[in-house]
C-alpha cells in the first residue's frame, strides 16, 4: 500500500504553523490597542469631567448623554455620575 500521497506534507504543516503564529500576534496587537481607544473616547478624553449630577455641570458645560447614566462607567466616570463637557469657552483673552 502506497501512503506517500495520503499524508500531509511537512511544508503544509510549517506554513500552517507560521500562519497561526501571525494570527496570534495580530490578535494580541489589536486587543492591546483597544484599551487606549476607550480612554481617548471617554469623558476625560473629550475634555469633560465627571460630576455627581447634571446640576453640578457649570454654566458653560452640558451633560454628555452618551457618557452618562448607564454608560458612565465605560466613559471613566463612577456609576451614577454624569460627564460634563464644556460647550463654549471664552477666547477673548487669547487674542489680547
Amino acid at each position: 500500500m502506497n501512503k506517500k500521497g495520503e499524508s500531509i506534507s511537512m511544508s503544509v504543516i510549517i506554513i500552517a504553523a507560521i500562519a497561526l503564529l501571525v494570527l496570534v500576534v495580530l490578535a494580541v496587537l489589536v486587543l492591546r490597542s483597544g484599551t487606549s481607544v476607550g480612554q481617548g473616547t471617554g469623558c476625560a478624553g473629550v475634555g469633560g469631567r465627571c460630576a455627581d449630577s447634571s446640576e453640578d455641570c457649570q454654566e458653560n458645560e452640558k451633560m454628555d448623554v452618551t457618557k452618562s447614566g448607564p454608560l458612565a462607567k465605560s466613559a471613566g466616570c463612577r456609576e451614577g455620575q454624569v460627564c460634563c463637557v464644556q460647550v463654549m469657552r471664552d477666547i477673548s483673552d487669547e487674542y489680547e
